[in-house]
C-alpha cells in the first residue's frame, strides 16, 4: 500500500460482496497488463549505513528530490511517505526500502523502459545526496537494530504484532527486498489455473532469482535468505496455501481464507486503529472489539486484502511474490518469466501439465529446501535446475507466440536472457556473490555495496 488507506465505499453486510469484489478483476485478454514492483535498500555511501527518514541525505530528502520529475507527494501526518505519477507510485517499506510500483503496461518493452527511467531519476537524486541503492534480497551487513523505522502508522501496529506470530517478522519488515509482478486473469477458472501454476512454480522463481546469501556480513547456508525469512513470519497470512490445489477452489474459498486471517488495522479519521488479531467476520457482524457497532466498507476489505502475504496473492489480479530483488535486467526478467507462462494459453497449459501431479508434500518440500539449496535442490531424481530449464522453455515459447515486438522488431523473449544464462551455467546471483566474497573481496562484505550498488 503506497498511500494512507481509505475506509470509503459501500458497507459490507455479506460475504457475497467480498467474492464479487475479487471477481470484478476478471477482464478480457485484450486488457491484460503487466505491473512490476521492486524494492531497493538505500544506503549512505560514506559509511554504508541504511539512511533514516529525516536528515539531509534521508528518505524524505530522496522523495522530495524526485518531485522535480513530476511525482506528487502523498502525505501521512504531514510527512511525505509516498509519491504518485499517473498510475505508478513510489512507496516505502518499514526499513526505508524504496519501492516502485509500476503502472499496468501492455508489453515488457514498456516495462524495461519504465524500470530504466525510474532508476535514472532515482540515481540522479541519490548521487546528489551521497547515497546509493542496493538491489539484494536481504540486507547483507546491518543488524535489525541498525535499521531505522519509517514514520508510517500501520508499521507501529505491525511492529508490535509480528513478534507474537513468528521470530523473523521484523526481519521481513526491515531487512528484505523483493521484485514482484502483477498479472491479470480472464475468469474464475483462469484465475484458478494461474494461481495453481504460480504457487507450484514459485520455488523456480526463488531459485533463479536467489540473491541473498549474507546476513550481518557473513555467508549463510542459504541461497535466498529472504525466502527463508518468510517461513517464520506469520503462519496465518503467509505460505503456500495448500487449499488452492483442492477441488472447488475459487474466489469464495480465497475470501474464506481472508476472513479467517486476523486483521492488523482499520483506518479512521486520518489515523490507524489497532485491530491486530481481531476478526473480519466479527467486523461484518458489527462485533469488532475495536469498533463496536460498525460494519466495514469495501475500502476496509481492500486494506485487509493487502495484509495477506502468501507466495502468490490474489487481489483483483495475481501478485507473484517469490523472488529476491536483483539488478535491473533481473527486474524485467521476472515479469518476462511470468508473462510468458500466463499470457499464452499453450504455455499456461504446458506449465499446468508439468505440475499437475506434484503432491502437497512435494510443494512443502520445495518451499523448505529451495531457499537453502536453490537450483541444486534434489527433486524427483534430478536437480531442480532441470525443472527451471523446462519452465524457461515454456515461458520462452509463450513470449514468442505473444509476438509483442519493439520498434526494432525484437520480441519479448530477449528479456529472459539473464535467466537462461543462469539456467545454462547453474550459477545464481547468490553463487556469484559468494565467489566474489571468498575471492576478490577477501571476505570484506563492504565490497558488495561498491560492486552491486545502483
Amino acid at each position: 500500500m503506497s498511500a494512507p488507506p481509505t475506509s470509503t465505499g459501500e458497507p459490507i453486510t455479506n460475504k457475497r460482496q467480498l467474492v464479487d469484489y475479487l471477481a470484478a478483476g476478471c477482464k478480457p485478454a485484450s486488457q491484460f497488463r503487466i505491473g512490476t514492483e521492486h524494492e531497493k535498500f538505500v544506503f549512505r555511501r560514506r559509511d554504508l549505513r541504511i539512511v533514516p527518514y529525516d536528515g539531509p541525505d534521508g528518505i524524505r530528502a530522496l522523495l522530495e528530490g524526485l518531485t522535480r520529475y513530476g511525482w506528487e507527494r502523498v502525505l501521512e501526518n504531514g510527512n511525505p511517505i509516498a509519491l504518485s505519477r499517473g498510475r505508478a507510485s513510489i512507496s516505502l517499506e518499514p526499513g526505508g526500502q524504496f519501492e516502485l510500483s509500476g503502472a499496468p503496461l501492455e508489453t515488457l518493452h514498456e516495462t524495461r523502459a519504465e524500470i530504466a527511467n525510474h532508476l535514472d531519476e532515482a540515481r540522479a537524486v541519490t548521487q546528489a545526496l551521497g547515497t546509493g541503492m542496493l538491489p539484494l534480497g536481504f540486507n547483507p551487513k546491518w543488524r535489525r537494530a541498525d535499521i531505522p523505522w519509517m514514520p508510517k502508522g500501520r508499521y507501529k501496529i505491525m511492529r508490535e504484532y509480528m513478534p507474537k506470530k513468528g521470530s523473523l517478522g521484523l526481519d521481513m519488515m526491515l531487512r528484505t527486498c523483493t521484485v514482484q509482478v502483477n498479472l491479470d486473469f480472464a475468469s474464475e477458472a483462469d484465475m484458478v489455473a494461474k494461481a495453481r501454476v504460480g504457487l507450484a512454480l514459485q520455488p523456480v522463481a526463488t531459485a533463479l532469482f536467489a540473491n541473498s546469501p549474507f546476513v550481518e556480513g557473513k555467508p549463510t547456508p542459504f541461497q535466498s535468505y529472504r525466502s527463508q525469512v518468510w517461513t517464520d513470519v506469520d503462519p496465518d497470512r503467509s505460505g503456500t496455501l495448500p487449499f488452492v490445489f483442492e477441488k472447488g477452489f475459487g474466489f469464495e474459498r480465497y475470501v474464506d481464507y481472508l476472513l479467517d486471517m486476523p486483521m492488523y488495522f482499520v483506518y479512521r479519521d486520518g489515523g490507524f486503529v489497532d485491530t491486530a488479531g481481531q476478526s473480519f467476520r466479527d467486523f461484518i457482524a458489527g462485533r469488532l472489539p475495536a469498533r463496536p457497532g460498525e460494519v466495514p466498507s469495501i475500502g476496509d476489505w481492500s486494506n485487509h486484502l493487502a495484509t495477506a502475504f502468501p507466495e502468490i496473492r490474489l487481489k483483483r489480479f495475481l501478485e507473484m511474490r517469490g523472488a529476491d530483488c536483483g539488478p535491473p535486467e533481473m527486474l524485467v526478467a521476472l515479469s518476462a518469466l511470468w508473462t510468458g507462462l500466463y499470457y499464452d494459453a499453450a504455455a499456461l497449459a504446458a506449465a499446468a501439465e508439468l505440475v499437475a501431479d506434484w503432491t502437497a508434500e512435494e510443494h512443502a518440500y520445495l518451499r523448505r529446501e529451495v531457499p537453502r539449496r536453490g537450483l541444486k535442490t534434489p527433486f524427483r531424481g534430478r536437480l531442480f535446475l532441470a525443472v527451471a530449464q523446462h519452465v524457461l522453455e515454456i515461458a520462452q515459447g509463450g513470449l514468442r507466440r505473444r509476438a509483442r515486438r519493439d520498434a526494432g522488431g525484437a520480441d519479448e523473449t530477449r528479456y529472459l536472457a539473464p535467466l537462461l544464462a543462469i539456467a545454462e551455467s547453474g550459477r545464481t546471483l547468490a553463487d556469484q556473490l559468494l565467489a566474489d566474497y571468498h575471492g576478490a573481496w577477501r571476505e570484506d562484505i563492504d565490497q558488495v555495496f561498491v560492486s552491486r550498488a545502483l
